[in-house]
């Protein structure tokens, strides 16, 4: 099973290293249009679809992506004009997303709701993935390098989180939901993400660069954002009686199990990152 996942990590992280840093804009969107795709065909399961509604929703996904992508091209870097019409087009999806990860979310996970069935779970799928698959685009507008140094803010976190929550942890965070999170692991993710950030702080926008109150402020959001989305997920999964979203990555589980963490803080990076170019 090490052995499978780890081959599985190296194939997965070098096709992302290769679409991110090689493909055009077009061949991009495609790539992070069939990401969301997958992940779509996944949420089908944690709202209870069978397998044929669920190609459906991936295909439902796939073409309001498409559409997106012919009403504003220039929103996606595939055209002239990005910085006004990715902010027109951004924050029709980001303010929603960023109210549901700061406001709903922790309620939602406070009170154990359950994911509703039918045409209410496919709009919160929806309200989670368009918004993700639209960061994925237009964050690499800003260069390939610093998507990948946005994204690596999760796994920072998520590396240090698990270190410090085995050799510190005693206090569990979310015992009901994740048994293995500890506040203490958290604490350590986040005090690693501000390191992390500080040292990358002169490559940041100078909105953030030149003011370390406001670029604190926006790591420990950005470490909270993710600990959520990561917590939300496997709430989800465990009242849909899941281990993992799906099987397709041998070793890996799913993609909503990769991108968990990704789908509540790339959004939130879009729009902080938006509002600095406006």
């Amino acid at each position: 099973m090490l052995r499978t996942r780890i081959v599985t990590a190296i194939l997965l992280f070098s096709a992302f290293l290769f679409a991110l840093f090689v493909f055009p804009p077009s061949g991009w969107v495609i790539f992070a249009t069939g990401i969301a795709a997958l992940a779509a065909w996944e949420w089908g399961a944690l709202i209870g679809l069978s397998n044929a509604p669920r190609v459906a929703l991936s295909m439902a996904l796939v073409l309001i992506c498409m559409a997106l992508v012919a009403l504003e091209p220039a929103a996606l870097g595939l055209e002239p004009g990005f910085s006004a019409a990715a902010w027109r087009l951004g924050r029709w999806f980001y303010v929603p997303a960023a109210a549901f990860w700061l406001l709903v979310a922790p309620l939602w996970m406070r009170y154990r709701w359950r994911l509703p069935r039918s045409i209410p779970g496919l709009i919160i799928g929806m309200l989670l993935l368009l918004p993700t698959w639209l960061a994925l685009v237009q964050l690499r507008q800003a260069g390939a390098t610093f998507l990948l140094a946005i994204m690596a803010t999760v796994w920072v976190a998520d590396i240090a989180a698990y270190f410090f929550g085995r050799t510190f942890g005693k206090h569990k965070l979310a015992p009901s939901i994740s048994p293995g999170k500890t506040w203490e692991g958290a604490i350590g993710g986040a005090s690693a993400v501000i390191v992390y950030g500080f040292v990358l702080s002169p490559k940041l926008p100078a909105v953030l660069s030149g003011n370390y109150v406001l670029l604190l402020v926006v790591l420990v959001l950005v470490t909270v954002v993710s600990v959520v989305g990561d917590l939300f997920e496997s709430l989800l999964k465990r009242q849909a009686g899941l281990k993992d979203s799906s099987n397709i990555l041998p070793g890996h589980g799913g993609v909503l199990d990769r991108i968990d963490s990704l789908t509540s803080t790339l959004p939130l990076a879009a729009l902080i990152w938006l509002t600095t170019l406006y």
